[in-house]
């Protein structure tokens, strides 16, 4: 905050909104955009880890692996996103609770499931009750990724295994010929050219993603959007030092700026990876690039 700010009511209209806006209310929804940006930074890579996992279980020719794979794809997909987020949080913290449970009190006699409520031992509490707050807020945080990359990571498996299945037969074949092992054949041939058919429903999901980033407010997390609303709604003097009416629409206008302008990067650093990808493929993107050359 800047040394003049000591007597908000002295302050002109640019002073006071240079003021407003460096309080330690706004400060928090500024380091919201960082976690948004973590969680983007986390989420996708681990998201695409789970569909490259599911895609290759739904394609294996292990019956019970190829039904896991396909099931993972199926369910996630076929399950409104926001029931996935409000379940996945619950389940997740009680599941890791009861592992702790099991292992930190086996004396335990008393059951877990009493009516509605989830009993565990103290010491298997996550985080402990006596915890710092940061690590409460990690805690979340880190649930809210693993919930967004299991959820988005069935809709990469469902594009990586078209992908995979748009590599042309006949290369595989080919290599087989050469004698290649079927684990040659996939790390070698499939997985080199698949990226080149993935990218666009990747490139989608990546927007989708973006988009859902909102879905924090709902998990608990502090993000822009908690804010937004926080730092919108009306103030009077009686509750702070810098009183003003309802402005969540300028809060959310500013929301929208942002998401149009970090959409707008992605959309340019995607094409160019594509554009990498396409280069010298037998596909419509690298015919383009031969005529332009």
């Amino acid at each position: 905050m800047f040394g003049f700010c000591s007597a908000p009511d002295t302050l002109s209209d640019l002073h006071w909104m240079a003021c407003y806006l460096t309080t330690g209310k706004h400060m928090a929804i500024y380091w919201s955009v960082g976690t948004v940006l973590l969680l983007l930074a986390i989420t996708a890579p681990a998201a695409l880890a789970f569909g490259f996992a599911g895609a290759s279980a739904a394609r294996s020719r292990f019956l019970p692996l190829s039904l896991l794979g396909r099931g993972y794809v199926a369910i996630v997909r076929g399950v409104p996103d926001i029931a996935f987020f409000l379940f996945f949080v619950i389940a997740l913290d009680q599941f890791f609770e009861w592992i702790r449970h099991e292992i930190k009190c086996p004396e335990w006699t008393e059951p877990i499931r009493q009516g509605n409520d989830f009993v565990v031992c103290p010491e298997a509490k996550l985080p402990l009750g006596n915890a710092a707050q940061w690590v409460h807020e990690t805690y979340g945080f880190f649930l809210a990724v693993l919930t967004f990359s299991i959820v988005f990571g069935a809709f990469a498996a469902n594009v990586l295994y078209g992908a995979m299945r748009a590599v042309p037969r006949a290369q595989m074949e080919t290599a087989e010929a050469y004698g290649m092992s079927q684990r040659q054949c996939f790390w070698r041939i499939l997985v080199p050219q698949m990226w080149v058919f993935a990218m666009p429903g990747l490139s989608n999901l990546w927007m989708v993603l973006i988009k859902a980033t909102p879905l924090l407010f709902l998990l608990g997390v502090e993000d822009i959007v908690y804010w937004a609303r926080e730092l919108g709604g009306s103030k009077t003097p009686r509750f702070t030092d810098y009183p003003h009416g309802d402005w969540r629409m300028w809060y959310f206008l500013a929301l929208l700026v942002f998401y149009l302008a970090f959409t707008r990067v992605s959309e340019l650093v995607l094409d160019r990876v594509m554009a990498r990808l396409t280069h010298g493929q037998a596909t419509t993107g690298g015919e383009a690039q031969r005529k332009a050359a």
